[in-house]
């Protein structure tokens, strides 16, 4: 006895397996050509009815000590990113207003803002130590919170 299916039964599973598939596709591409329209055809965002809030994280400048003249283009530029990363940190706050559950902020935002800092302030300590004293105590600068 043969294992293949009967010719018939590969037709079927064959035409029932295209038409699942034509079906699918165009679910999605149907979702995705009408993704961001709005029903109403007003073009106020809800969003922007409400203010999200800012992140404010300490300033790590003036908790440095004295700056050896070798390190400070490699301080200054992690100076830099820190802003940078508020300024991301604080737009991705903006385009995401309304979205995920109560920890999203936390979980999406401030978390791995507070690891980018880790890693910026990290190197902001290095640089000094090749020369001179590496800083202490600016693990306290890296946590930012949402004020409103």
């Amino acid at each position: 006895m043969s294992r293949a299916l009967p010719k018939y039964n590969k037709r079927r599973v064959g035409f029932i397996g295209g038409a699942a598939a034509v079906a699918l596709s165009g679910a999605v591409i149907a979702g995705s050509a009408l993704a961001g329209e709005s029903s109403d055809g007003n073009d106020t965002n809800a969003r922007t009815l409400a203010g999200p809030g800012t992140i404010s994280c300490p300033d790590v400048a003036p908790e440095l000590p004295a700056i050896p003249a070798s390190a400070q283009a490699e301080v200054d530029r992690n100076l830099g990113q820190l802003d940078t990363q508020i300024a991301e940190a604080n737009q991705r706050l903006v385009d995401t207003t309304g979205q995920g559950g109560p920890n999203f902020v936390q979980n999406a935002i401030l978390g791995p803002l507070e690891d980018k800092r880790v890693a910026a302030i990290d190197r902001i300590a290095t640089a000094i130590g090749r020369t001179a004293e590496r800083p202490a105590g600016l693990d306290s600068l890296t946590a930012c919170t949402l004020t409103k």
